[in-house]
């Protein structure tokens, strides 16, 4: 089962404190030591409005490359994707993830715009992103709940999907952590109904302490990809009370003694969880594993 660390992203996007780039590729450095091979490491939005992400482009510039690693970057228009394609060859991010909101009134707030308007905007820029060379995500945020407007209906994010066009990837996020499991499924068996054959990647905040639960039912439900963050540190910087995301070190304890390999060891990934966690001046991180520890035997299920 594969992990996407969302932390030198979504996690660091949240925080109060701006750390340096040398620190966030430090961060992105260790994520790879611990055996993370998919990590968004950037934003490219507007540095008065996300300061935590002004230094996108030196951050990809100044990770480590290796054939294995692939990185991300969070793109919100097509400003965003030409700040990423100004980047040198080598430089540039291996994917483009883009976010459509699926309610107007989140949708207006976080980029100015409604629903369908971002939607004709994600078409535009994953015809250019596509005809790149990147991998191109359509994340749908608020996919299980709006922090304005409520609950947000199935048909809703089915609409989303099936006038998204081609793409490569759907991710479906629940943006302030209000999803249970069964919210999973439905959601799942709508948009494959308007996007067969796409892959479905979820992200999940741990609000009210359903993130977890919501991690299993995803694998359950045929997902191929889960976004985490190392120590659980993020959230999202324009709906209120939106807590961090499900930690990468605890989520992959949950996977691995579950016989689902993700090639993440959980001891270093709770040891990078605990050091991002000082370097933005927490008393502690979300994430669990790193007060536990490490559980040692076989695997519970084969």
């Amino acid at each position: 089962m594969e992990i996407v660390e969302v932390g030198p992203r979504d996690g660091l996007q949240n925080e109060k404190r701006v750390l340096p780039t040398a620190v966030k590729v430090a961060y992105v450095e260790r994520a790879i030591a611990a055996g993370l091979r998919r990590i968004e490491v950037a934003a490219f939005a507007r540095p008065d409005r996300v300061p935590q992400m002004a230094d996108a482009a030196e951050v990809l510039r100044a990770v480590p490359r290796s054939s294995p690693v692939r990185y991300v970057a969070l793109v919100l228009n097509g400003r965003g994707l030409d700040r990423a394609l100004a980047l040198e060859g080598s430089a540039r991010p291996h994917e483009i993830n883009y976010v459509v909101v699926a309610s107007d009134e989140f949708s207006r707030r976080n980029q100015g715009m409604s629903t369908a308007e971002s939607l004709g905007a994600f078409r535009a820029v994953a015809e250019r992103a596509r005809d790149a060379g990147f991998f191109v995500t359509l994340t749908i945020a608020a996919a299980f709940g709006c922090p304005f407007t409520g609950v947000v209906p199935v048909d809703r994010v089915r609409s989303v999907a099936g006038e998204a066009g081609p793409v490569d990837e759907i991710c479906l996020a629940d943006t302030i952590g209000v999803g249970v499991p069964i919210q999973v499924g439905e959601l799942a068996d709508a948009v494959r109904g308007v996007a067969p054959g796409v892959p479905l990647r979820a992200h999940f905040h741990n609000t009210r302490n359903t993130g977890y639960a919501n991690a299993t039912a995803a694998v359950a439900s045929g997902f191929v990809a889960l976004d985490a963050s190392l120590g659980g540190i993020g959230g999202c910087p324009f709906a209120p009370a939106a807590t961090g995301n499900i930690a990468t070190e605890d989520l992959a304890y949950l996977l691995n003694r579950s016989g689902l390999a993700t090639g993440v060891d959980v001891t270093p990934a709770a040891g990078t969880g605990a050091w991002i966690g000082e370097q933005l001046g927490l008393e502690a991180v979300p994430a669990q594993l790193g007060r536990a520890g490490d559980f040692p035997g076989d695997h519970l299920l084969r």
